[in-house]
């Protein structure tokens, strides 16, 4: 594959904010993409700017080498995980992105992750740990997905209101994030022998 973007090798280290990581991978800015293409390309410009690559060259060269070789890794682990791809994309729309701390107007989302935390807190008393674990871990996953395919289709639509409504959503996939991370260090603690 050979990777033919003008505009990354003009990239000015000093001005790396400004950045679009979907223009230097080429590609649309758009939430859905092929995640194989979106490694092939990262590597082709790893190999690209490989600091090895320039062992022999000034230590100018050598420090933009390392200085992009940087922007394209945190650019790659932006764009190939889901939510940080989203906040990425609204954040470029221009979508005000609501603090992880403002508190929610859904009063009933609030009330609904109250009892997500108690039903993981009650896994540790259950008669069946591993059936209420398994029910658990059901919940979370569908939750969790309702959720994600709502924000796919939001940010599909892209309007002004639909991306209000994806962050939203957004917003909310971040305590299910959580809260998986909180059930698999439970996982851990339970069932580590």
């Amino acid at each position: 594959m050979k990777f033919n973007n003008p505009a990354f090798y003009f990239i000015d280290i000093k001005k790396e904010c400004f950045v679009n990581y979907f223009q230097l991978f080429n590609l649309d800015a758009h939430f859905s993409l092929d995640l194989a293409e979106l490694s092939s390309i990262y590597q082709t410009l790893q190999k690209t700017v490989h600091p090895d690559r320039f062992a022999h060259g000034s230590a100018q060269e050598q420090l933009i080498a390392v200085q992009k070789s940087a922007l394209i890794n945190d650019a790659y682990e932006t764009l190939k995980k889901p939510l940080k791809r989203a906040e990425y994309l609204l954040t470029h729309r221009a979508t005000n992105m609501p603090s992880e701390q403002a508190s929610f107007s859904d009063n009933s989302f609030l009330m609904h992750q109250m009892e997500l935390h108690e039903m993981l807190a009650d896994i540790k008393t259950a008669n069946d740990v591993n059936a209420a674990f398994e029910q658990v871990n059901t919940t979370f996953t569908k939750e969790y997905h309702v959720l994600f395919n709502a924000m796919t289709l939001a940010l599909d639509e892209n309007s002004t209101d639909s991306n209000v409504q994806a962050s939203e959503q957004l917003r909310k996939l971040k305590f299910y994030q959580k809260l998986m991370v909180d059930l698999e260090r439970l996982e851990e603690q339970l069932f580590d022998d």
